[in-house]
């Protein structure tokens, strides 16, 4: 953790400058209004979880143990457009980090990375980053997002805004952050077919209502037919279960799409708008990581449950 990054977030209170002083850091203190912030657990605390909206995140990231490096390499590069080889000195900001598995990936290439999330997840995060000191993983929110605006080469987030209580609102949030000439890549879920979409909602609905622990026993028996060729082809396009050949993904895949509270579905031509609305050039859809005439046929007539809508572009 170091200066420089401090110098890069702002008060979430009054948006004054942070200070650090020390080695190792302690806290932060707001320049401003004097307010003062912990560093706990290695991770920056300018906020604290939100109760339901975030719990279920904490439990699964914390929980499940998701970081493959390789496959995280390739998931980056088709949903940020960039290379993970290529951010070496850049400045990035992941909006909606999670565990950590991307914020790692950037620090590990030699970005300067900050990490943000609202949830416990940021336990784990900052624990998978640790061997990285240009890497700084905050607990914040990215509907009051504490970040500097227009200070970073890349921002991306990647599975994140769909799941807070106002989407377009965080989108401009993060948008803000980056600097001209600088990139900012969204992947959010993608509007499926109305049946599709009232069956997988009253599913949901009915999920939200289970205990934590039977929820994560009946996405271990989903993860079960993830498994069962034929079924984790067919069957999951009309209730979704995930079909990832890991089991421990497959179980976690499953837990993310039950459990929290908020989870909003879009189309591209939306995500798209947001983009051209805060001034962004050169917008452009990303194609999807799976390829292949019956799925590239199920993907453009929106059939993929769980499926993405992935959109980057530049701030002019």
């Amino acid at each position: 953790m170091n200066l420089e990054q401090i110098g890069l977030l702002r008060c979430p209170r009054c948006r004054g400058a942070l200070e650090g002083a020390g080695a190792p850091l302690e806290g932060v203190s707001c320049s401003c209004c004097g307010k003062e912030y912990r560093i706990e657990r290695r991770a920056l605390r300018l906020a604290g979880s939100a109760g339901d909206y975030t719990e279920s995140f904490g439990r699964q990231w914390n929980r499940y143990d998701v970081a493959r490096p390789a496959e995280d390499a390739a998931v980056f590069r088709v949903k940020t457009g960039v290379s993970a080889l290529a951010l070496a000195g850049q400045r990035v900001l992941d909006a909606g980090c999670g565990g950590g598995r991307y914020a790692r990936l950037a620090a590990e290439s030699g970005a300067h990375v900050i990490g943000i999330d609202l949830s416990r997840a940021v336990d784990k995060a900052a624990e998978l980053c640790a061997p990285y000191p240009q890497a700084l993983i905050v607990q914040a929110d990215l509907l009051n997002l504490p970040v500097a605006q227009g200070a970073f080469d890349l921002v991306y987030s990647i599975g994140v805004l769909h799941h807070t209580p106002a989407p377009r609102v965080a989108f401009a949030q993060i948008a803000r952050c980056v600097k001209p000439g600088g990139r900012l890549s969204v992947w959010l879920y993608r509007k499926n077919t109305p049946p599709q979409e009232w069956i997988n909602s009253a599913l949901r609905h009915l999920a939200g209502r289970l205990p934590p622990r039977v929820l994560e026993n009946l996405c271990a028996g989903l993860a079960v037919l993830g498994g069962v060729p034929v079924l984790n082809k067919t069957l999951n396009k009309i209730v979704n279960f995930s079909n990832h050949p890991d089991w421990t993904l497959r179980v976690c895949d499953n837990f993310d799409w039950y459990a929290p509270p908020f989870q909003s579905h879009h189309t591209v031509d939306e995500l798209k708008s947001w983009f051209h609305e805060e001034g962004f050039a050169d917008i452009e859809e990303l194609a999807p990581e799976k390829s292949g005439s019956v799925y590239d046929w199920a993907h453009h007539h929106n059939l993929i449950i769980g499926g993405g809508v992935n959109v980057t572009g530049a701030r002019r």
